[in-house]
């Protein structure tokens, strides 16, 4: 089949098919993101307040404005996307491989992160950015571009300055890494962490009290033995006098960030579970222990555990070797800590890291002169991205992330799954692959022509 350039089908034959009307249309498309986004943005802000302990005046003044602030952004995107994928159809008198998707999707896209507010635009920039990115290596891999590398999202690096990283991204390392890991300045040889009084004078007292060893002790378990074993190096464990984990020596540091760590992943996990698993619970008790036996809790403690564990261990063991606490540390620590993403393979973890790591360096950048600052950067970054992924969404979903298109699904009720895609196959990208043949059933009074695809 050849590709062509521009197809002449109305809005209705392609875009929303269940209904001829534009305006209508673009009401129902409106009124469902309006319900979807309530329902996302309710919960999340109610228990974002109760983790930050908000005080009564919140709840009463500025939950409600703030839930339906970032509730009219999303309806916005969604509702303003067809309004868009209408008009560009009339002005263009038909639609063109990028009309569809990105040409319709951007000017939305732009009006409805105006709508939101500045200290969330950001993280949904970030967040777009990182998922445009992920879209447009999949688009080049599947026309043979690039090619793929196995493992490649599985090492990272931890950049540790004490003005780097602020805002969200500082708060989430500091409680998986540990404030003990990030700088107030550099520490050096001469400058001693004095073991405190308590702890050395608790291990003086045991020291004292420790008792010959029985005869019988030697028949004790393996288990036991272990465990003995365990507690023994983690009680007498060395401490470099520049680690500033005061409490423990530097065995026990890292085991407890392991077991911290593993136990939050875990639990994590297990509470993602809840509902899906309660809703079984009558039906089907048996899968009740799947909530605590699922492999995926398992996999996330001990990314999560093994990631704390070799930072700190490798910080430590540096730290040991140089003599020096050094800032650079953090760059060896944190590639080695990448590798524990090998127990849990995510890539929106991994494109959500870099991605703070080039803004991170582009900010340096600017402070240092050498890269010049755009204003209101974020929000055209954000709409170009979104552009990118809605193109994807409807020219070639099978290059879009599974998740965000079921997001899209729940977003507009399933009528993002409604359009005409074999008259978009046209174009060469496949786009109707995923979809089994479908063809939506229209009203033949408001059809323009013959809706076999052009040959």
């Amino acid at each position: 089949m050849a590709v062509v350039s521009k197809i002449p089908h109305s809005c209705y034959e392609i875009g929303h098919t269940w209904s001829p009307s534009c305006v209508q249309s673009a009401l129902d498309v409106t009124r469902g993101a309006l319900e979807v986004s309530f329902k996302i943005y309710a919960p999340l802000y109610l228990i974002a307040a109760i983790l930050r302990r908000r005080k009564k005046d919140y709840y009463l003044k500025r939950l409600l404005p703030e839930i339906l602030w970032s509730t009219s952004f999303l309806t916005a995107n969604g509702g303003l996307y067809i309004i868009f994928f209408c008009i560009i159809r009339k002005l263009l008198g038909g639609f063109y491989s990028w009309s569809a998707g990105f040409g319709s999707a951007l000017p939305a896209s732009y009006i409805a992160i105006l709508l939101e507010r500045k200290s969330r635009r950001g993280l949904l920039t970030i967040y777009m950015a990182n998922l445009a990115t992920e879209t447009l290596f999949r688009m080049a891999v599947t026309r043979g571009i690039v090619r793929p590398i196995r493992h490649v999202k599985l090492y990272g690096l931890f950049c540790r300055s004490k003005d780097g990283l602020k805002g969200f991204t500082f708060s989430a390392l500091k409680f998986i890494i540990g404030k003990e890991e990030i700088p107030t300045h550099t520490g050096t040889a001469e400058h001693v962490y004095p073991r405190p009084p308590e702890r050395t004078a608790a291990i003086e007292a045991e020291v004292s009290q420790v008792s010959p060893e029985r005869p019988g002790s030697r028949r004790k378990t393996l288990i036991a033995f272990t465990r003995e074993l365990l507690e023994s190096i983690c009680k007498w464990g060395p401490r470099h006098r520049c680690c500033k984990h005061h409490q423990d020596n530097c065995i026990s540091y890292c085991v407890k960030g392991f077991v911290r760590m593993f136990s939050v992943g875990y639990l994590i996990q297990c509470c993602l579970k809840v509902p899906s698993t309660f809703r079984q619970m009558f039906s089907k008790p048996s899968r009740l222990p799947s909530l605590f036996y699922n492999k995926e809790n398992f996999q996330l403690g001990a990314f999560l555990g093994s990631f704390v564990s070799i930072y700190k261990g490798t910080s430590c063991l540096l730290r040991w070797v140089r003599n020096i606490d050094d800032e650079l540390h953090a760059l060896i620590a944190g590639f080695l800590a990448g590798t524990s993403m090998f127990f849990y393979k995510s890539t929106t973890i991994s494109m959500y890291l870099f991605s703070k790591l080039v803004e991170t360096m582009y900010f340096k950048g600017i402070e240092a002169g050498h890269f010049p600052y755009f204003p209101h950067a974020d929000t055209v970054l954000y709409a170009i991205s979104t552009a990118i992924c809605f193109q994807a969404a409807v020219m070639e979903v099978q290059n879009l992330r599974p998740s965000y298109w079921k997001f899209l699904l729940r977003l507009t009720k399933g009528r993002f799954a409604l359009m005409n895609r074999q008259l978009l196959d046209v174009f060469g990208t496949q786009a109707s692959r995923d979809f089994k043949g479908f063809v939506p059933k229209l009203d033949p009074h408001f059809t323009t022509q013959s809706l076999h695809p052009l040959e």
